[in-house]
């Protein structure tokens, strides 16, 4: 496989945004990720757990601590947008959060309960949202004024990316 293959095995990002016609399936990707990410770290040893998905990529242990910081933000993002006029986000280094100790060693299991909290309260929100909350604005410092709508597609995506990094590893490893 090519290091892009690796890298993405969904295909990048397609640069969709969430409508009242992709609404649905947008919405289940969110609330859906906890449990798909469960299964597909289930039975995984310690060993399994610290393999990075491809050559100099993250850990398996690293993408689930991952998802549950990426998603924990976006979650915050969304209610800034949602209460305060065009905010500007903080980034957070995601390389540099991937290396901290508790990322590079800790239980998986915590992260998967944190998730599992968030995308819950985060599908609630979304739900309740009418047309016009979708098209709220923030700022991203590097990527500029997004939609809510446009940033939950992308972490729709990234919840389904990164969920397949493992899962296609396990495939490639005989870890059924």
């Amino acid at each position: 496989m090519s290091k892009t293959e690796l890298s993405y095995p969904i295909g990048r990002f397609p640069g969709e945004t969430t409508t009242p016609q992709n609404r649905s399936k947008t919405l289940l990707d969110i609330v859906e990720l906890p449990g798909r990410l469960r299964d597909a770290v289930e039975g995984l040893s310690e060993a399994q757990l610290n393999t990075p998905y491809r050559p100099e990529g993250w850990t398996v242990r690293q993408v689930v601590h991952h998802l549950a910081d990426a998603h924990v933000n976006s979650f915050i993002r969304t209610r800034f947008a949602l209460t305060e006029n065009q905010p500007t986000i903080m980034p957070f280094d995601e390389v540099k959060w991937a290396e901290l100790k508790d990322a590079r060693s800790g239980p998986v299991e915590p992260s998967l309960l944190l998730l599992e909290g968030v995308q819950a309260r985060w599908g609630q929100l979304l739900e309740s949202l009418s047309d016009s909350d979708w098209q709220r604005t923030l700022v991203h410092p590097e990527n500029g004024v997004m939609t809510i709508g446009k940033l939950v597609s992308v972490y729709a995506w990234h919840g389904r990316h990164h969920t397949a990094h493992i899962t296609e590893l396990r495939k490639r490893n005989g870890w059924t």
